[in-house]
């Protein structure tokens, strides 16, 4: 799980731009399931088939960005953000171009951080020109603050973009944990879920499952300064009762809740009072779907220093490969 996620970050892939995370991915599930395809749109669906239900688990591929919008003469880069962008915590930071060639994201120099908008931001790529910034980026290329990956003390890891890179890695390792799932199940990498949850919902149309689970981040209550939140690292994945995008299923909840006690997986319920998953598109595609979502209890989400405990992330994999055994 671990080799996974340093895999997984290190791949540039913002809102559209999936295509090598996806690469990456499909070579990996190949040997664990009937069919590797991808859709239209770009989502990668791996399906293994069963005599239960039908299962779609997903989570996304995508992470938040920026894409290029103007060259200036003297070289430095105008663009807009590609997702929610916290502009305060991108400042001054090294950024990775999908082509691997490097900036800073910096404020124009008079902009005080109360002020921070995207258009009075640029990217120095240490150059003089406009020309030689055209060898390093063009027009609609896209690109992401520089990934991370670092072990805290107390089991924690911390990084960008955790977010929902560790929701591949889970269902990635969950995949390698069976070898054999009693429902008939389908393990959707999804695209474009930082715009506006798009790749689930085409891909759950197609599907048509009975269940749908959303593997996302989520809030705590336990950073410093944080709302009152009942959501802790280091207490197991948290079971999503609702957002601002989704009332979760009440019969789903309460097989997420007991499949997790049946199995001695720690859990905790989570209420979160804004933000969406995968999870809302599920639930609302074709004829709708029970829908709901095992969350990662996440410090600093869009940031350069997510963090997670390795407890809780173990514990998503752990109540993941049981539901997929499960009588539903």
């Amino acid at each position: 799980m671990i080799k996974y996620i340093k895999d997984l970050v290190k791949i540039i892939s913002v809102s559209g731009h999936e295509e090598k995370i996806r690469e990456y991915i499909a070579e990996k599930m190949e040997p664990y399931f009937d069919s590797v395809t991808t859709d239209a749109l770009g989502n990668l669906i791996c399906r293994k088939t069963g005599k239960g239900k039908k299962l779609m688990f997903c989570a996304h591929m995508d992470e938040i960005g920026f894409i290029v919008t103007y060259i200036e003469d003297d070289g430095f880069v105008r663009f807009a953000p590609i997702g929610g962008i916290s502009l305060a915590a991108a400042a001054y930071s090294e950024v990775i171009f999908e082509n691997g060639k490097a900036g800073v994201i910096v404020p124009e120099s008079e902009v005080k951080p109360a002020d921070y908008k995207a258009d009075s931001f640029v990217v120095d790529l240490g150059v003089k020109t406009k020309k030689e910034a055209e060898r390093i980026c063009r027009i609609g290329d896209t690109f992401a603050v520089a990934p991370t990956v670092k072990a805290l003390a107390g089991g924690k890891l911390c990084g960008r973009p955790l977010d929902d890179k560790i929701g591949c890695a889970i269902l990635m390792a969950a995949a390698e944990s069976s070898d054999e799932f009693k429902n008939d199940v389908t393990f959707v990498f999804t695209v474009q879920e930082e715009v506006g949850i798009r790749g689930a919902r085409t891909a759950a149309f197609a599907i048509a499952p009975d269940y749908g689970i959303a593997i996302d981040v989520t809030a705590t209550g336990d950073a410093k300064g944080a709302k009152p939140m009942a959501v802790k690292l280091g207490d197991g994945p948290a079971v999503k009762i609702k957002d601002q995008s989704a009332i979760c299923d009440v019969t789903l909840v309460e097989k997420m809740k007991a499949t997790a006690k049946a199995n001695g997986i720690p859990y905790q319920l989570e209420i979160l009072p804004y933000g969406g998953t995968d999870a809302a598109s599920m639930q609302l595609a074709g004829e709708g779907a029970r829908a709901g979502c095992i969350s990662i209890p996440t410090r600093y989400i869009h940031t350069a220093v997510e963090t997670v405990a390795t407890k809780d992330v173990c514990g998503a994999i752990d109540l993941t490969v049981a539901l997929c055994k499960a009588e539903f």
